[in-house]
């Protein structure tokens, strides 16, 4: 299934417990008020959006555990958002899930990877960011879950993160590339070339063209996976085009770059899920961020110049 299916299920997760800088809770609402849903019907979907996960706010918590900060009501909501995912996808629709920080993609990914497992579909991910997510209780310097969910996707770290609804990993090293990466820590860099993940980094996008990538990239997923996923962390785009995100990092993809390869996405017909993350309106200007983002979005689903 992919974007074939013209009822799109909107799920709001408006997390912030997964970082130290606070706001991203907000990029739910920030998305719609910039119109997400006027934009998508106006390309032919039918929209459901089905409102927001219920997430307990960090006054109401204590931090147990520094190197997972905020684990039982992540590991709670992501559980939640999983098997929300998974029913969207038994329906035959298109889940679109709204962040809230990262960490969202741990329950994203899960409830998917539960679909293709009963289904018997191949899973394959492509992960927009400019940082890998690959961090460990280990690993992490900050102990902020926002930094752990691909690795947690793939099997590594903490058992309860890699363990959600019962079963690991969600997802295999060979069905995943990372694009628009240019910020890892030094521990993430031994994982990726451990596992051998592709990645794409700023400067491989710099030499070689967005275009040149993603096709590549797609035309290799689709002769190997079934069910094609996108996680897109707004901090991808450079900071320029998108300030209001969850921790910017200069050099990302310009206003182009994302609209293009998101175009792309849509010309391929492929994708069967999408998360978009770490939508900050407190550090963005007049919701400029989220109306870009509402933006790229269409562009995965369709939307064109001409």
């Amino acid at each position: 299934m992919s974007l074939n299916s013209k009822t799109v299920t909107i799920i709001g997760f408006p997390m912030d417990l997964g970082a130290d800088r606070r706001g991203v809770d907000m990029g739910p609402s920030a998305l719609r008020i910039a119109d997400l849903k006027l934009k998508l019907e106006s390309l032919g979907y039918n929209i459901v959006d089905s409102g927001d996960i219920n997430i307990q706010i960090m006054e109401k918590q204590k931090v147990s555990n520094q190197k997972l900060k905020y684990l039982p009501e992540i590991l709670k909501t992501c559980k939640i958002l999983a098997r929300k995912v998974e029913k969207v996808l038994d329906f035959g629709r298109f889940p679109l899930c709204i962040g809230g920080d990262h960490s969202m993609a741990i329950g994203t990914i899960a409830g998917i990877a539960s679909y293709c497992r009963k289904n018997k579909l191949t899973l394959g991910v492509i992960w927009i960011d400019a940082h890998a997510d690959m961090n460990t209780e280990e690993t992490t310097p900050s102990g902020n879950i926002h930094g752990m969910p691909l690795a947690a996707s793939l099997g590594l770290g903490n058992e309860k993160l890699v363990n959600l609804l019962g079963f690991s990993p969600k997802l295999k090293p060979e069905n995943c590339t990372l694009i628009g990466i240019r910020s890892l820590d030094h521990l993430e860099k031994t994982s990726i070339k451990k596992l051998k993940i592709p990645v794409y980094t700023m400067s491989d996008i710099d030499k070689l063209g967005i275009h040149r990538i993603i096709v590549r990239v797609l035309k290799q997923f689709r002769e190997k996976v079934d069910h094609i996923h996108i996680s897109f962390d707004l901090d991808s785009v450079d900071p320029s085009v998108a300030p209001g995100v969850g921790t910017p990092v200069p050099g990302g993809l310009s206003y182009r770059e994302a609209h293009l390869l998101m175009e792309s996405i849509a010309e391929c017909g492929c994708m069967s899920s999408l998360d978009v993350t770490e939508i900050n309106p407190i550090l963005d200007d007049k919701n400029r961020s989220a109306l870009f983002a509402s933006d790229v979005i269409a562009s995965s689903m369709g939307q064109r110049i001409l």
